[in-house]
């Protein structure tokens, strides 16, 4: 069903049927349940505390010896964060957050992966484009540039990419 053809139906029921369908989204949905609970509710500290705790978690565990190092939790944040409309300072600020955490980790322990290395390269990409298109850039510079130098410091493999990345602001 297309957006018009949404439309023309909600057009006519009456407000009641509407209600109902409504009630009936958030009882069946959980993603609609939870927009709604955001909707009125926007607790987004709590959110990005959250985030930050899980996010940090995965590198340095406080219940297990082992860190994961998934990206990917980070990445499950920043997505839902993105699809209830969080601000986009507090959405920049976890995704910088992932990154510190990352180099925070291979400051002390070294990772043979090349993987991992262009992982967190394609999250620099993507903080950096976000912050562009939000006009962020002047908020976050210097925790950018944070970055890029300890990448340069630790000797990453692919550190004249975060270089290049940067870049995109004295343009």
């Amino acid at each position: 069903m297309s957006k018009r053809d949404l439309k023309l139906y909600l057009a006519n029921l009456d407000k009641e049927q509407i209600e109902l369908q409504l009630l009936a989204l958030y009882d069946k949905f959980s993603d609609v349940k939870t927009y709604y609970n955001f909707v009125f509710h926007p607790k987004e500290e709590q959110l990005v505390r959250e985030a930050k705790l899980k996010i940090s978690n995965e590198y340095f565990p406080l219940t297990t010896k082992r860190a994961k190092l998934r990206r990917s939790t980070a990445q499950k944040y920043i997505k839902h964060f993105l699809v209830l409309g969080v601000d986009p300072f507090a959405v920049v600020d976890v995704m910088l957050f992932a990154i510190e955490v990352a180099l925070k980790y291979t400051a002390k322990r070294d990772i043979r992966y090349a993987s991992y290395y262009k992982s967190i390269l394609n999250s620099f990409g993507q903080v950096v484009n976000y912050c562009i298109v939000n006009g962020l850039v002047g908020e976050f510079k210097i925790r950018l540039i944070a970055i890029v130098n300890e990448v340069l410091l630790q000797k990453w493999e692919n550190r004249f990419e975060f270089e290049r990345i940067m870049e995109q602001f004295d343009t």
